[in-house]
């Protein structure tokens, strides 16, 4: 490919004309006939859930969103690879799982830095949402209590998670957050389907274990 590597992550200005973006493998095409347009069409379409993939895995947005770009120009550099033998989705994920693992391996397994446990609900509005919004008579008074709640449950998870091991962590984020169905996880980790449902079910479990210290969060 003639082109040259991006070099960052961004999305398009927001001015750009409205209409039906083309598919993910006809803007494949163009980016491998050197389209750098096409290939931003691909990160805009694709950088939040790539984004949100490597911060749960790694549980620092810096880092997470450094390990996204990585993703994205490891997928820029290897686009003749794309067979299209499942979707460029599902390739892109398989990148960014691996890239984030990367990064995890570069920490040399130390404890990971949590420098923004303390950042406000909208710092995370694009992470999962763990919580099933409660009946409330009083709304209006309860919802402060209830956001400082969610947060509280939202970094207990976030820290039992990362001290899972790295193949439980990595099926749990991409079936219970990322929402993929068993079969392209299956596909991302190149694994047979009931390693991946076996997998999940033992990562629940561990999750659960860890999540013991701090239980009283979850209960109604």
């Amino acid at each position: 490919m003639n082109a040259s590597v991006p070099s960052t992550v961004s999305p398009l200005p927001d001015n750009r004309q409205s209409g039906t973006y083309p598919g993910d493998t006809d803007l494949v095409a163009q980016c491998r006939a050197g389209d750098l347009a096409a290939f931003d069409l691909l990160v805009e379409r694709h950088q939040n859930r790539i984004f949100n993939l490597c911060y749960w895995m790694l549980g620092n947005r810096d880092e997470a969103a450094d390990a996204a770009q990585d993703a994205f120009i490891r997928a820029y550099r290897s686009l003749a690879n794309f067979r299209g033998d499942s979707a460029f989705g599902t390739w892109l994920h398989r990148i960014a799982v691996n890239t984030a693992l990367d990064a995890v391996n570069r920490r040399k397994r130390a404890p990971l830095p949590y420098s923004d446990v303390n950042s406000s609900a909208n710092d995370d509005e694009d992470a999962a949402d763990i919580d099933s919004a409660p009946a409330q008579t009083d709304l209006a008074e309860s919802q402060p209590v209830l956001a400082a709640l969610r947060q509280e449950r939202h970094i207990a998870v976030r820290e039992a998670l990362a001290r899972l091991p790295e193949n439980f962590r990595q099926v749990l984020v991409l079936f219970e957050i990322e929402g993929y169905p068993y079969e392209e996880i299956a596909v991302m980790l190149e694994l047979p389907i009931g390693t991946v449902k076996s997998r999940i079910n033992r990562a629940r479990l561990r999750l659960k274990d860890e999540l013991q210290g701090v239980r009283e969060l979850f209960e109604e």
